[in-house]
């Protein structure tokens, strides 16, 4: 689930430094996303911790999915920050390359 509560105006996606390309969300959307993914963090922890105690493997099985949605959520949140300003900016500039660069991102994403 994407979070609503984070306004396309939180986030500066994109800028060129000379040494590369880098992010610049705000801080509530890199706290937002921190928290995410420091829960998804403890989530695996918790699943070496189900295989280590020999848990049922439907149980850990679950929890695997569990993770895997989570981490799809902070995926779909980077994901509509990136449409709202890299993209959008970099197609504003005449930079169409960016469409490329997009959909090479989302098949990945959606593998």
């Amino acid at each position: 689930m994407v979070d609503s509560t984070i306004s396309e105006h939180d986030s500066n996606c994109c800028s060129s430094d000379g040494s590369g390309r880098k992010s610049h969300h705000s801080d509530k959307v890199k706290n937002s996303l921190i928290s995410r993914l420091n829960r998804i963090e403890g989530q695996v922890r918790g699943i070496k911790g189900l295989i280590e105690k020999d848990t049922y493997c439907d149980d850990v099985l679950n929890q695997i999915a569990s993770v895997q949605s989570a981490l799809n959520g902070v995926g779909k949140l980077l994901l509509e920050h990136h449409l709202k300003s890299c993209v959008i900016e970099r197609i504003q500039e005449g930079d169409t390359e960016v469409l490329a660069e997009l959909m090479i991102t989302m098949n990945k994403l959606m593998k």
